[in-house]
């Protein structure tokens, strides 16, 4: 793997979600200059994750109800499959359109790609202001110090990383683990069989791009449980 700062990689071949890409590349988003938080989604969308793609894809829309209060919410989705794929959406505003691209994906088996994400979570950040990022994956197939490197510039440029883990690899938590800590983000997991942990999650990852670490405390003492463990994270990162 070269250390290519061109992200993310196009490939020769259109596709129809190709072509959807980059309708939304082209489409503006006027709610993201007037104060809506920047998060990048990024999913693994291996064959593993099939069924975790789906769920997500049906419960993201709670990223966006959890920041009205905030001033909102702009979202780019990323994705990696096959054969050193890596996709990226244009800035997003509307739960319905990203749902709509995450039906239009399909899984395909293939390696892992968390660098790919991360670096192109530092590039975005200095061009746009990303706030956070929350990735969600089951596995991880890469070298630990090469993408530990960048997840450390990410915390350097104050981008945190929130990395949900789906399932018990020991390897994958200790990579995440890993990740999260150097980007000054927060790590946790969660079962395909109980969305509702997800759910949670990605609502507090937002409501945290949107509106702080402080917006990030008040959702956690409602919510609990898992999102009460990932702000008692953050805020041991700052001490």
């Amino acid at each position: 793997m070269t250390d290519d700062d061109t992200l993310p990689s196009t490939l020769s071949n259109a596709s129809a979600v190709d072509a959807f890409l980059g309708d939304l590349a082209k489409t503006p988003v006027a709610a993201a200059g007037g104060g809506a938080g920047r998060l990048l989604f990024a999913m693994d969308a291996t064959a593993s994750r099939e069924q975790a793609w789906d769920q997500a894809a049906r419960i993201q829309h709670e990223m966006f109800e959890s920041t009205r209060v905030q001033g909102g919410l702009a979202v780019q989705l990323a994705f990696f499959r096959g054969f050193g794929e890596f996709k990226v959406s244009g800035w997003l505003t509307d739960a319905a359109e990203v749902h709509r691209l995450m039906s239009a994906v399909f899984c395909l088996a293939g390696e892992t790609q968390v660098e790919k994400v991360l670096k192109h979570a530092r590039n975005e950040a200095t061009r746009s202001g990303v706030r956070a990022m929350v990735y969600v994956g089951d596995c991880f197939e890469e070298n630990l110090d090469r993408v530990g490197r960048v997840a450390g510039e990410l915390g350097l440029l104050g981008v945190p990383a929130f990395m949900f883990h789906e399932g018990q690899d020991p390897h994958a938590e200790r990579a995440f683990r890993h990740i999260a800590k150097l980007s000054g983000g927060a790590y946790a997991r969660f079962d395909a069989a109980s969305p509702e942990t997800l759910r949670a999650l990605l609502g507090a990852v937002a409501v945290f791009a949107a509106g702080g670490a402080k917006a990030l405390d008040d959702f956690a003492r409602v919510r609990g449980g898992a999102v009460l463990r990932i702000a008692d994270q953050m805020r041991g990162r700052a001490t």
